[in-house]
């Protein structure tokens, strides 16, 4: 009885490997042509996932220590409400429990030391988190703050995907969490004017209809029907569409489809977005990049109807929940 594959002997297997390269000369020089690139593709790969891991650690390392000069080494301050400490990965802070009663208020905190305590976010999201359309990251800055909140638990608990993010939160408590929420959410800042439109008029035509009208036949509802008529988004939990980078909505709304970002169930966000085509994707980033940002900004009360779908995130953030 012939013995088991995996305790056959090394050497009768490299005969075996070194017979079947004989056989297929062909096969053979083609992996080998092909070894090189393969190599450098691994080797590329390597220096991106720790070159994004040494950002990720700077920019932690940069909030600890500005969080240090504000409120003292050892614990984190949170101005007024005591210390908040900094949490173990995994953990959550002594007594909190799954859900809580009811919503808790979001703390301005508008006061230097919670200023000097964000300075690694500035890094990203520009002075203040006003960071305009030029480049790739969001303003944020202004963004309701149940939004603001939920992204945060989200990049630290793993259902958004950005390396430097996670590091960044891995450790901070959920009521620290919603003290940098606040803060930003509470900034009144102007918006920079919009880049000049990056696509055919057809192609803007087109993302317009998407956004205002929807396409029913397909199942995608109006763009403004959830994040607002104004598209500044909607307290307390639905962003703006407008005053972002065309790329950072490009990405995002790929990130929903491939599940690189989720939110609490049901996901209405990945369910529309898995009824754009590409087409779809970068006709309406690109009218919507194309659009001055109106008046101040600031998010609706309310929005204009009922929601389409049912939408998770909504939900949790209109219960306060904390996953």
């Amino acid at each position: 009885m012939p013995p088991p594959m995996d305790s056959a002997p090394v050497p009768a297997a490299v005969a075996a490997v070194a017979a079947a390269s004989r056989a297929f000369p062909s096969r053979r020089l083609s992996l080998r042509g092909r070894a090189p690139r393969l190599r450098l593709h691994l080797r590329l790969r390597l220096r991106l996932r720790l070159r994004l891991r040494l950002q990720g650690r700077i920019a932690g390392r940069l909030l600890l220590v500005a969080a240090a000069m504000a409120g003292g080494a050892g614990a984190v301050l949170a101005q007024g409400h005591g210390p908040v400490p900094v949490q173990a990965a995994g953990q959550r802070p002594p007594g909190a429990t799954a859900a809580a009663p009811g919503p808790a208020p979001f703390r301005p905190a508008l006061d230097a030391g919670m200023a000097d305590r964000v300075i690694a976010c500035t890094a990203c999201h520009g002075r203040e988190g006003r960071a305009t359309q030029q480049g790739y990251f969001p303003r944020i800055a202004g963004k309701p703050a149940g939004y603001l909140y939920h992204q945060l638990l989200h990049f630290r608990d793993g259902r958004r995907s950005y390396p430097q993010m996670s590091y960044l939160l891995e450790h901070m408590t959920d009521g620290y969490l919603r003290d940098i929420a606040g803060y930003f959410a509470a900034l009144e800042l102007p918006y920079a004017p919009p880049p000049p439109p990056q696509a055919a008029p057809a192609a803007l035509e087109r993302g317009r209809r998407l956004v205002h009208e929807g396409d029913a036949a397909r199942g995608i509802p109006a763009c403004v029907q959830c994040h607002g008529a104004a598209m500044t988004g909607v307290q307390p939990a639905i962003p703006a569409l407008v005053g972002l980078p065309r790329d950072y909505l490009n990405s995002q709304i790929g990130a929903w489809q491939t599940g690189q970002r989720r939110s609490h169930a049901p996901d209405c966000m990945a369910h529309v977005a898995r009824q754009l085509t590409a087409d779809d994707v970068s006709a309406v980033s690109a009218w919507l990049a194309a659009q001055p940002v109106p008046g101040t900004g600031k998010p609706a009360a309310q929005a204009p109807g009922p929601l389409p779908m049912p939408c998770g995130g909504v939900e949790a953030s209109a219960r306060g929940d904390a996953p």
